[in-house]
């Protein structure tokens, strides 16, 4: 636990009692919200939760999303961002980022009955409807890479379900955090994996430009968890022990 004094080493709106961290709770495998319980789980909770302790603050969680991500994060609305945040070319124009501690390629998850579309290849016709989730890396990475099949954009990874189940998107654009925890939870479900690497995202914290000692900070947490084997205990709790950082 570190104490106020060496948090004072930080820059202002930093050395208080909260750790406040945005969180995206629809992301399966990283920082999801049980509709029903209201209780939060994965790799990014429990290593929030982690971090907190280190610092010996108290963890607000601040809910947003890669649609709000930037806004969320510029605007001071949290000190970081804890939930899987893909390290773009895009977003790094905006945010700071930490080390990365997870990677992942895209993947696709179609409606088990169908059988219209059975593998990678099948996804990219002028037939196909596919759907992604605003401000995701999905949204920008379809357009340049599936330019046959037509693209539409929602809010919410639920919409993105719904759109599958209804039949009115042939299937929805993801990555393995989701879609592994997905398939083992919907029977509907039918996971899709690319015959090969279509995009390997690194994943990290997001910080404020404007505070590089507060993000040196997240980024040796990073260095901390990977070193003494929280990293693996987490990633492996939650399934996502084969795509960790080293």
């Amino acid at each position: 636990m570190e104490h106020v004094q060496a948090q004072d080493r930080w820059e202002p709106g930093i050395a208080d009692a909260r750790l406040r961290v945005c969180i995206w709770p629809d992301y399966r495998g990283i920082s999801f919200r049980d509709p029903r319980s209201g209780e939060l789980s994965g790799i990014d909770i429990d290593l929030a939760r982690a971090f907190a302790a280190d610092l010996g603050k108290v963890l607000e969680f601040v809910d947003s999303s890669f649609s709000r991500l930037v806004a969320d994060v510029q605007g001071n609305r949290c000190d970081v961002a804890m939930f899987g945040v893909g390290m773009t070319q895009e977003r790094a124009a905006a945010l700071a980022f930490s080390q990365p501690y997870l990677a992942s390629d895209i993947y696709a998850i179609a409606l088990r009955s169908q059988a219209r579309i059975r593998n990678w290849d099948d996804i990219d016709q002028p037939q196909a409807v596919v759907a992604v989730a605003r401000g995701t890396l999905h949204e920008a990475w379809m357009p340049r890479v599936m330019q046959r099949a037509q693209m539409v954009v929602l809010d919410t990874p639920a919409a993105r379900e719904q759109e599958v189940q209804s039949g009115r998107a042939d299937v929805f654009l993801t990555d393995y955090p989701f879609a592994s925890h997905l398939v083992r939870e919907a029977r509907w479900a039918q996971l899709i994996a690319p015959p090969r690497t279509m995009q390997l995202t690194r994943y990290a914290y997001a910080t404020r430009p404007a505070l590089p000692r507060w993000t040196a900070r997240v980024d040796r947490f990073v260095s901390d968890i990977k070193r003494d084997g929280r990293l693996r205990a987490a990633a492996t709790a939650h399934g996502l022990e084969a795509i960790i950082q080293p």
